[in-house]
């Protein structure tokens, strides 16, 4: 869970503590401006021992149910409806949910709900897929 954000790098607090790592390459700037507290990311740790912060999921608040999709509003974005990234999971209105993008199979994703740090599923496996299938796993640990 990022708790404060600096261009070149964001201080994620894990496992009771907070840490401070940089950026994957790939990773886009200005960072400032993508990422902020309350948002979730994903680490990498690089052979050298160097851990990167390469993927990114807002924290959003769900509006209402659209059928099999929620509609959320995230500040940096507004509303978006998002796809459940777990098709049997409950959304209710007012509650805090991840929001991503970027993923293959659909504009947005949303996983949740929001409860204690790290309590949320997340689709780990998907980023490191998207990592692989795009060669960008060299890259980002540079």
């Amino acid at each position: 869970m990022v708790v404060r954000v600096e261009e070149e790098r964001c201080h994620v607090a894990v496992g009771g503590a907070v840490r401070t790592v940089g950026y994957a390459p790939p990773f886009p700037s200005p960072r400032l401006e993508r990422v902020a507290p309350g948002h979730r990311v994903a680490l990498a740790t690089a052979q050298d021992g160097r851990v990167v912060a390469l993927w990114r999921w807002y924290d959003a608040v769900v509006v209402e149910l659209e059928g099999a999709l929620v509609r959320l509003w995230e500040p940096a974005h507004g509303e978006v409806v998002a796809r459940p990234r777990d098709p049997g999971q409950t959304f209710v209105p007012g509650t805090r949910a991840y929001l991503s993008a970027g993923l293959p199979g659909a504009e947005w994703w949303v996983a949740g709900p929001v409860g204690t740090v790290g309590a949320a599923p997340v689709e780990l496996d998907e980023v490191e897929q998207l990592y692989r299938r795009h060669g960008l796993w060299a890259s980002a640990l540079a």
